[in-house]
């Protein structure tokens, strides 16, 4: 498609399509896709003005390419692409709120005194007929104030009071309204695998056919790369499955003919058929799904504090407001009471602290989805960590090269990077960027390299058969022995790394320690939340229970459980929670979005998979595990900031009530005196609450 670039800098590009205006629907497919380039970091498509925002790394060219080659007809880009947006939710409520602040701003200062009388009460009406139920029900909530503000305002003729209470409590509503559909938007988003077509294996030859086809016992081809949609076993060939986003482990995992494989697990080795065990819906993933809603359906959600403590002084102002009459006599005296209500100032001010909170989270990188979750942050005392991806990088390094008899370790590692840089994959990845670092370059040593999937490769060196790969492949399969002299080193390799077997000439001449590496942050911010209140720190993972208790006497946490499924860790949080603990879950793959969704608070990793991060109630980035701190430290002082909040309002509110009644404050100068201190403690609600250096 055709463009133009409007603006661009180191990394950011701005560019206009070349199309009299765009669909929200085209805009979707476009950001969709600009997402999904692999350079690219982050994108935005403003469906007005026919722009698209890029931030990339790489090659500009590379990038602008990729933008010329987009399409709406291109396949990925139709009705059948399984992709989710809230663009055009997000678009219905923005016209909704411009709306509602345009019809007051001109209700306030177009329209006559008798219109802006009447469109107060049209206003009105929905407020006072709640304020009507919630009487007819003997409930005492905040509903039936607000009726008998609005109502009592009209019935004194202040008007422009009451058309203020009834669109402050509207736009309460919207926002509200909005939020939660949003959210509903976002679930909806990942309840799939976006995986729309397969190859279907067929006597013609393999076909393109759409997933939701595919029934049990169908074939269906799965390449190097690709996510496998259904679960199912191996019918051909051997592949390495990466199998971290479900299970926690941090190296592929080798499945061959008869092995079961699982919906959202991807090829990362070698090609292979795999015989569908059930239909779209009735994956390991989709359970997962499923267990997710379960638990998501039996969460009580519990009402605003704030409402909460509004609804409980409604009684108490009714009864200030009747005795206050009775005593005295004085209408005046006894609507300067009701005209005091401690509602408005507590349902604004603490809704803006906790905005100004999510909005300063997002200053370090912390989306919070809403603001019962910081409140949980504050509150917890319990943490546990995935492993896979969250305390680790998930991404393989060496760590050591061992050599045995008597080969030189910088020769071994040349050696293995020579035969390893052929077939990449994650470990071999691993040992290639080993050898660059040292700076060990080297030319081609071998002959024909033969790679036998999930085993290993062989080649010959020198005249010599040269193997590298697992313990099976080098020591049973091509039968390579230990150096005697070696023995006893052989026998106390250190066991809580990963092994990968170099062998020439059938001895063993070395062995390369693969790790997945702490991140460099982890320890300190064990430490540092600790130090913050938390009480018991956990780590749980489904790798072995030697790596599980190496990296959790690295860290430093409090105890450790291995090889746990994800019901496993979900049953652990939720056992705990039963305990009396509050829970906060860190993690970052599918296999921890059952224990997200049933701890007090989830958080997920921001590059780990999608369905963990759109359950988790709070994502941070995947850079810094530091932000975890930043935000226990906000969640603090959040806390706080609604406690002195829930102070003022109810002293300063008070007293304006006390001399009311006594006749020293007029209603008229109450209800300035009390809009004033809302508009005050609502301004102060609004800025940062931690220290920016």
């Amino acid at each position: 498609m055709k463009f133009v670039i409007k603006h661009e800098s180191a990394g950011r590009i701005r560019v206009r399509m070349a199309q009299p205006h765009m669909s929200l629907k085209q805009a979707d497919y476009l950001e969709a896709y600009l997402l999904g380039q692999p350079q690219t970091v982050r994108a935005a498509v403003h469906e007005r003005t026919c722009c698209a925002i890029v931030e990339y790394r790489g090659s500009r060219e590379e990038m602008l390419r990729n933008i010329s080659r987009f399409s709406y007809q291109m396949e990925g880009a139709g009705e059948d692409v399984l992709f989710h947006c809230s663009r055009e939710l997000n678009r219905v409520y923005q016209e909704k709120l411009a709306g509602m602040v345009v019809m007051k701003l001109v209700s306030t200062f177009f329209f006559p005194a008798p219109v802006r009388a009447v469109w107060a009460v049209w206003k009105a009406i929905p407020h006072l007929l709640r304020g009507i139920r919630c009487l007819l029900r003997g409930q005492m909530h905040v509903e039936l104030l607000d009726a008998l503000s609005i109502g009592i305002s009209l019935i004194w003729g202040d008007f422009a009071t009451a058309s203020s209470v009834s669109f402050l409590l509207g736009l309460g509503e919207l926002l509200e309204e909005w939020t939660h559909k949003k959210s509903v938007s976002d679930l909806a988003q990942c309840m799939s695998l976006n995986i729309d077509r397969v190859w279907l294996k067929t006597p013609q030859g393999d076909v393109l056919t759409p997933l939701s086809r595919i029934q049990a016992g169908d074939q269906i081809r799965v390449r190097l790369g690709g996510m496998i949609p259904l679960d199912g076993v191996i019918a051909e060939g051997e592949v390495m499955v990466n199998q971290a986003s479900l299970t926690g482990e941090s190296v592929p995992v080798p499945k061959s003919a008869g092995m079961t494989v699982y919906a959202g697990t991807v090829i990362e080795e070698g090609e292979g058929v795999v015989q569908v065990s059930g239909q779209s819906g009735s994956s390991r993933y989709d359970k997962i799904v499923e267990m997710i809603e379960q638990s998501e359906s039996l969460k009580s959600t519990a009402e605003d504090r704030a409402a909460n403590l509004a609804d409980r002084l409604v009684p108490y102002t009714l009864a200030g407001s009747i005795v206050t009459y009775l005593l005295t006599r004085n209408l005046s005296r006894a609507l300067s009471v009701l005209m005091v209500d401690f509602s408005c100032a507590l349902k604004l001010s603490m809704p803006l602290a906790v905005l100004s909170a999510m909005r300063e989270a997002g200053g370090f990188h912390a989306t919070v989805k809403g603001g019962k979750y910081l409140e949980a942050v504050a509150q917890a005392d319990m943490v546990v960590f995935d492993k896979t991806g969250t305390l680790t990088h998930a991404c393989p390094v060496v760590a050591r090269v061992i050599p045995f008899g008597g080969h030189r370790e910088a020769d071994m590692l040349r050696l293995a990077a020579c035969l390893e840089e052929h077939f990449p994959h994650s470990m071999a990845n691993a040992v290639v960027q080993a050898a660059r670092e040292k700076g060990l370059s080297h030319e081609e040593m071998h002959s024909e390299v033969e790679y036998i999937v999930a085993h290993g490769i062989a080649s010959t060196v020198d005249g010599r058969r040269t193997v590298i790969g697992s313990a099976h492949f080098v020591f049973e399969d091509e039968r390579c022995t230990v150096p005697e002299e070696d023995r006893e080193r052989y026998e106390t390799l250190p066991d809580h790394y990963s092994h990968l077997y170099l062998a020439v000439g059938g001895v063993l001449a070395a062995v390369v320690c693969i790790s997945d590496p702490l991140r460099t942050e982890a320890g300190d911010v064990v430490k540092s939340l600790r130090s913050l209140g938390m009480e018991r720190i956990v780590m749980l993972t489904g790798d072995s229970e030697r790596t599980a208790a190496a990296i959790a006497a690295e860290v430093g946490v409090d105890e450790y459980h291995a090889e746990v499924l994800p019901a496993d860790k979900a049953n652990f949080v939720e056992e705990e929670r039963k305990k009396g603990h509050t829970v906060i879950m860190i993690g970052d793959g599918i296999n921890d979005s059952p224990a997200l969704s049933k701890a007090d608070v989830g958080i997920a990793i921001s590059d780990g998979a999608a369905i963990a991060r759109e359950i988790a109630d709070i994502t941070i980035a995947a850079d810094d595990l530091s932000e975890l701190v930043s935000l226990r430290l906000l969640a603090n002082s959040l806390i706080g900031r609604i406690r002195s909040n829930y102070r003022f309002v109810i002293g300063f509110n008070g007293s304006l009530i006390v001399l009311g009644v006594l006749g020293i404050l007029p209603p008229t100068t109450s209800a300035t005196l009390h809009n004033l201190s809302t508009l005050g403690v609502s301004l102060c609600s609004m800025t940062n609450l931690l220290e920016t250096e």
